[in-house]
């Protein structure tokens, strides 16, 4: 059975991949780590042809800096920056 979390959480991902309005690289990167602790955890992987790169690079190191939060809480916290940055725009 989908929670109600679960629910809220690929509601707030819809959200934001359709949204036309280009989002700030800092919201960017947190919403990408949030939503990689959220789908999968601390089991951070990062390809080595990508070790170059430095966009994946900054996207690995925000995805660390959240390493022990649990998937509710990295749910929560991506649906509360989707709907603060939505309302912001």
């Amino acid at each position: 059975m989908i929670s109600k979390l679960d629910i809220e959480f690929n509601n707030a991902v819809k959200k934001i991949s359709e949204t036309k309005e280009k989002l700030a690289p800092d919201i960017l990167l947190r919403l990408y780590a949030f939503y990689k602790q959220a789908t999968k955890g601390d089991n951070f992987s990062l390809n080595s042809s990508d070790e170059d790169n430095l966009k994946n690079a900054f996207k690995f190191n925000a995805w660390v800096q959240l390493k022990g939060m649990n998937e509710i809480e990295a749910k929560q916290n991506y649906i509360k920056l989707v709907n603060t940055t939505l309302n912001n725009l």
